[in-house]
């Protein structure tokens, strides 16, 4: 627990500096973090003895980061159109070593992946003209969401947790995630609510979106954290890496935020909560 409460706060420092420095090394570092995923998913697969299209889908994670730097948000689908069509024709070229089996879990990973880390680039970079007054000083506009989407993923996570160690009982999804229970999920949603209310509230957000945004990060966090949960059930591992001590891999560090940041980009569009 130690181990883990010290790596989370280093953790939490180094995110921090990277988000509010942004333009390249923000790129740089969802960069990295998402070929790296791609890394520990694949490698997942190859303990079930499946090997995915490993170099396809790192080139593929590029291109999407690419477009998601450029700021081309609508040249997502062409990059997954092509991905999927290249990692599926594999099946046919490469028939006897890369099966329709191996393809559909390669092309599920790349989208997967691809699609949540090239989201986090684009919320960021959300319109760098606006700044906000908070109480560190003016903010980007995109630097303020990105806040909104973690601290509400990071205080689900931690609402869940203890409200489940103290008062769980009744569990929420035993065949996938045993120690997840309805009272944690509860308490997760509550807190959740609270937080993003709370930085919402110090960037002059509506309270009320900020509630309801609270609400759908809460359910999208415990989401993501039960995909991750069954990908790495149905592999037969307990981590999906071990580079964070205390932690696991990127994906165990980053599975509720692949769901939650693609969720507050739409949010705050679908509402206009930028105005």
């Amino acid at each position: 627990m130690i181990t883990r409460i010290i790596t989370g706060v280093v953790g939490i420092i180094l995110a921090a500096v990277v988000i509010q420095t942004g333009g390249w090394v923000f790129s740089a570092a969802v960069l990295l973090l998402s070929l790296i995923g791609w890394h520990e998913y694949a490698r997942a697969f190859s303990h079930k003895g499946k090997a995915l299209a490993y170099f396809s889908g790192m080139t593929a994670l590029f291109f999407f980061w690419g477009c998601a730097w450029k700021g081309n948000a609508e040249e997502l689908l062409a990059i997954a159109t092509v991905a999927i069509f290249w990692v599926f024709s594999l099946a046919v070229f490469e028939h006897r070593s890369f099966t329709v089996e191996q393809a559909c879990a390669s092309a599920a990973g790349i989208l997967y992946i691809g699609v949540a880390f090239s989201h986090l680039v684009l919320l960021r970079f959300f319109d760098d003209t606006v700044l906000l007054s908070s109480p560190v000083g003016p903010m980007p506009l995109g630097c303020a969401f990105v806040w909104l989407a973690l601290i509400g993923t990071w205080a689900s996570d931690t609402f869940a947790y203890f409200t489940g160690s103290w008062l769980g009982r009744t569990k929420l999804c035993e065949a996938i995630s045993p120690k997840k229970t309805v009272e944690g999920f509860i308490g997760g949603i509550v807190g959740t609510i609270l937080s993003v209310m709370l930085v919402g509230w110090s960037f002059s957000f509506s309270l009320l979106w900020m509630a309801l945004l609270g609400l759908c990060i809460a359910l999208a966090a415990t989401m993501g954290d039960l995909v991750e949960s069954a990908i790495k059930r149905y592999a037969g591992i307990k981590d999906s890496g071990s580079l964070i001590p205390g932690h696991g891999g990127i994906l165990d560090r980053f599975d509720s935020v692949m769901f939650t940041t693609p969720l507050v980009y739409y949010f705050i569009q679908i509402f206009h909560i930028a105005g």
